[in-house]
C-alpha cells in the first residue's frame, strides 16, 4: 500500500481565530479543515480555527492542544493512503473548561468572521422546519441567556454582544445534513433573539448571513484498525485525534458570506447561487441509502457497510433504491449525471477500508426520517408511483426499534425513551400506528394517508416473516 503525507505549506503562527467552529467531531476535522488548509496552501491568509464543543468532548480538546493543535488525516481504499497532517486549529475552547464567557467574548471578538457548525440535526433544536420553543435546553436558555448551552442559545448571546461592541456582522455556516441548512439555522436563530430582544432579531437579520451548504465525505468512527494505521503513519506515535476517511470529498456552498469569504473554493468547494438542489440530491441518494442499509443491514447481522455491498441483495436494492425511488424526487441539475453518481455511490460504499459501522448510522434516525426517506415517499404517492424500498426502510427502522426493545437495550436517539416504551407494549400494525402517530417524526397528513400506512405494516410483516435479507430480496427479485 502507498502512503503519502502532505503537510501545511504556511506558517500556522500567522493564522488568527477568525472562524469558530462549534462540534468539532470526526467530520468537521475531515471535511471542513481539510478545506481549509487546502485553501490556505493555494492562496495564503490568515483563517485560523477555534475549535469548540458545547457539550462532551473537553479532554479532546485538551488533548488536541498538547499535540500542537495538530493531527492526521488519512484518507484510504484499497490500494492507497494518502495522509494530511491539518495544522489550522489555533485555539480550542470549551465552556464547561473555560468559562462561557470567554466563548461569548471569543464570538464579539474582532477577528471572527465565521461561525461554522457541524452539530447534528438535534442540535438545531428545530420542530417542523422551526425553533422549538418547547423544548427543554432553549426554555433554560431563554430563562438564562447569558449562560447558555445549546448552540442556538451560544450563537445568539454572542452576536448580542459583538453587536453591543459596535462590531460588524459575520456569517453563520450550518454544514449539518439537513434540508434547507441554513434557512433552517437563520430561523432558530432569530425566533431566539426575538425571544431575548426584538432589536437585536432585527441587528442579525441585517448584519448576520446564513448560508446554506452541502457536505459530503464518509467518516466513519475511529476504531483501533485506524488508530494503528495512524499510529504507523505517526512514526510510532498515536494520534488519538486522527481520523481515517474515504478520499472523496464534495463541498457546495452558497456564497453569501458577511465578512469576507475563507479559502473554501480555493480549497476545492464549490459556490453557487443555489445549493437546495444538491442538498436534495445528497440527502436521499446518499444519505437515504445509508439509512435503508443501516436499519436493514442492521437487522440482517451485517456490521458495516462495505458487508452490505458484499451481499448482491443489498447492493442490488440500494442502487434501485436510488434510482426507480429517490431519482424520480429530485430536480435535475446541469451537469450532474444522476445515474452516475449513484455507480459512484455504490463503489463508495463498497470500501472495504472504511469499515463504516451501520450501528453508527442508525444513530439518531427519528431525526433523519422525513429529510431522507419520508419526503420522498410524501412525492411518490402524490404522484402516484410505488415506493417499496422507502417504505422498507421506514419498517425496517421499526423492526430495529422493536428487537432493541426486546433485548432490553437502548437507542442512540434523543427519543429513545419514547420509542422504546411504544416498542415494549406493541408489535406489528399497533407498533406500526404508535409510531407514526409521533408528530414530531411523522408528519400527521402523511401518517394518516391510507397508502402510506398500508404500505409501512406490509413491509413491517415482510420483515417479521421474510428476515430483513429476505424482505429486499422479494421487491428486487
Amino acid at each position: 500500500m502507498q502512503e503519502t503525507v502532505i503537510r501545511a505549506n504556511f506558517d500556522p503562527a500567522t493564522l488568527r481565530p477568525r472562524i469558530l467552529h462549534i462540534g468539532f467531531g470526526a467530520f468537521a476535522r475531515a471535511h471542513l479543515m481539510v478545506y481549509l488548509q487546502e485553501g490556505l496552501n493555494a492562496a495564503g491568509g490568515d483563517w485560523g480555527v477555534v475549535a469548540c464543543r458545547l457539550n462532551s468532548g473537553a479532554e479532546e480538546l485538551s488533548a488536541l492542544d498538547d499535540a500542537g493543535r495538530r493531527y492526521l488525516v488519512a484518507e484510504i481504499d484499497g490500494d492507497n493512503v494518502t495522509t494530511r497532517e491539518l495544522a489550522v486549529v489555533v485555539g480550542t475552547c470549551h465552556p464547561d473548561r473555560d468559562d462561557i464567557d470567554s466563548l461569548l467574548d471569543l464570538i464579539a471578538s474582532e477577528p471572527l468572521s465565521v461561525i461554522s457548525l457541524t452539530i447534528t440535526e438535534k442540535g438545531y433544536c428545530c420542530r417542523n422546519g422551526q425553533l422549538d420553543l418547547d423544548h427543554k435546553g432553549i426554555r433554560a436558555d431563554l430563562e438564562n441567556p447569558d449562560n447558555p448551552k445549546t448552540a442556538i442559545g451560544v450563537i445568539v448571546a454572542g452576536l448580542a454582544r459583538r453587536r453591543d461592541a459596535g462590531l460588524s456582522g459575520l456569517t453563520v455556516l450550518s454544514c449539518d445534513n439537513q434540508p434547507d441548512n441554513g434557512r433552517l439555522v437563520r430561523a432558530a436563530v432569530l425566533a431566539f433573539a426575538h425571544q431575548r430582544d426584538g432589536r437585536l432579531a432585527d441587528w442579525i437579520d441585517a448584519h448576520v448571513t446564513f448560508p446554506g451548504t452541502m457536505v459530503d465525505r464518509v467518516v466513519p468512527a475511529l476504531d483501533d484498525e485506524g488508530r494503528a494505521l495512524l499510529k504507523k503513519i505517526n512514526g510510532g506515535r498515536a494520534d488519538d485525534n486522527g481520523i481515517v476517511c474515504e478520499p472523496f470529498r464534495q463541498w457546495v456552498i452558497e456564497d453569501d458570506f458577511a465578512a469576507g469569504r475563507p479559502p473554501y473554493a480555493e480549497g476545492g468547494a464549490m459556490l453557487t447561487d443555489d445549493v437546495r438542489p444538491f442538498e436534495m440530491m445528497k440527502l436521499r441518494m446518499l444519505n437515504g441509502a445509508h439509512t435503508f442499509l443501516a436499519m436493514l443491514g442492521s437487522l440482517a447481522g451485517l456490521e458495516t457497510v462495505d458487508a452490505c455491498m458484499a451481499d448482491p441483495v443489498f447492493r442490488k436494492a440500494a442502487r434501485s433504491l436510488m434510482l426507480d425511488e429517490q431519482r424520480p424526487t429530485l430536480p435535475a441539475i446541469e451537469s450532474v449525471d444522476i445515474e452516475a453518481y449513484a455507480d459512484e455511490l455504490i463503489a463508495r460504499f463498497a470500501n472495504p477500508k472504511l469499515k463504516h459501522r451501520t450501528g453508527q448510522i442508525a444513530w439518531d434516525t427519528s431525526q433523519k426520517l422525513p429529510q431522507r426517506l419520508l419526503h420522498s415517499i410524501e412525492e411518490n404517492i402524490d404522484a402516484d408511483r410505488p415506493f417499496p424500498l422507502l417504505a422498507l426502510a421506514v419498517a425496517g427502522w421499526m423492526r430495529f426499534v422493536k428487537v432493541t426493545a426486546e433485548k432490553g437495550g437502548t437507542l442512540t436517539d434523543p427519543l429513545s425513551a419514547d420509542l422504546l416504551a411504544i416498542a415494549r407494549e406493541r408489535d406489528g400494525e399497533a407498533l406500526v400506528d404508535g409510531l407514526i402517530a409521533i408528530g414530531t417524526i411523522f408528519d400527521q397528513d402523511l401518517a394518516s394517508h391510507a397508502t402510506f400506512r398500508a404500505n409501512i405494516i406490509q413491509a413491517y410483516d415482510s420483515i417479521v416473516e421474510n428476515g430483513a435479507r429476505g424482505a429486499v430480496s422479494a421487491i428486487i427479485r
